[in-house]
């Protein structure tokens, strides 16, 4: 069984180690193992039972109160809160339980719900992305493992492509042409796919190629293919001191296109000053330079 420490339930659940100290003091509400050096350590239904109560007390329950349920009457007031609210913060908390528990029947409920009830749209920028901006921190911070966020990102990234593949492919402007991409050693898939979604649902031809591709092979299919524009998202698959070569590059050789660049690469990037690159921050700057130009 996964072991935390407190450090890592202040992480997943956002309250400070020092006030859930004080609620296993005083309230009873965790029985942490201790090492023979007095170190806490918790487990998954301690991490499923503070991130329930979190829930509640963030829906105006004290912690007095919460303190006398069982752990399946706060189990089920939780579950009825997240049936029934529409804020975008009990999704996602309800989404960080679902990955700490590897949970899919979980996972499907809300991001389905999320989806009949705000669009995939709003339920990626909205629900989704801050969402993994959160495993990032976990991550950093050794508060999850490779295999649970694995488990999530999968699992997400299943549901666009399901969205992409619903897209029926009716071309209607011929002129624009878009080919995406992801650089060598980049795997973090999701908001490249998401932006594939996008332009096909606006009925523009795109010609995907997923993760980690080898520059000379996108040179290639811009001469051969010759989209209108290359789009893709630099977060971590290149070395810092490399990037602006690597754009550099990109806008020589592939200088008959519009370059569209995001990620966080780009943006901690200095002197991107090429006449075909553009760079772009949200799904709105991107629907700005590809449908006002």
């Amino acid at each position: 069984m996964i072991k935390y420490s407190i450090k890592d339930l202040e992480s997943i659940s956002g309250i400070k180690a020092h006030t859930l100290r004080i609620w296993e003091v005083r309230y009873k509400l965790f029985k942490p193992h201790r090492t023979d050096t007095n170190i806490r350590l918790y487990n998954n239904d301690d991490i499923r039972k503070l991130l329930n109560v979190a829930l509640l007390n963030n829906h105006g329950l004290k912690i007095s109160k919460i303190a006398t349920l069982s752990n399946s009457e706060i189990s089920s007031k939780a579950l009825e809160i997240l049936s029934t609210e529409d804020t975008f913060q009990s999704q996602i908390d309800s989404l960080t339980m679902a990955m700490v528990e590897i949970d899919e029947d979980r996972f499907e409920l809300v991001v389905s719900n999320s989806i009949l009830k705000f669009g995939l749209e709003d339920t990626i920028t909205q629900i989704i992305y801050p969402f993994l901006v959160k495993v990032g921190v976990l991550w950093r911070t050794e508060s999850i493992n490779p295999g649970q966020e694995h488990f999530i990102t999968n699992l997400i990234r299943q549901k666009i492509i399901a969205a992409i593949d619903e897209q029926v492919m009716q071309i209607t402007d011929d002129s624009k042409k878009f080919l995406l991409y992801l650089p060598e050693n980049e795997l973090h898939e999701i908001s490249i796919l998401f932006y594939n979604y996008l332009i096909r649902k606006n009925k523009y031809k795109t010609i995907y190629l997923g993760q980690s591709v080898p520059f000379e092979d996108v040179v290639k299919l811009c001469d051969s293919m010759q989209p209108t524009h290359v789009i893709t998202v630099l977060t971590a698959g290149i070395r810092s001191k490399k990037v602006l070569e690597y754009i550099e590059q990109l806008s020589k050789k592939c200088n008959k296109q519009k370059i569209l660049l995001s990620g966080y690469q780009v943006f901690e990037t200095e002197n991107i000053k090429f006449e075909n690159v553009h760079i772009f921050k949200n799904k709105e700057d991107l629907s700005s330079l590809i449908f006002n130009h």
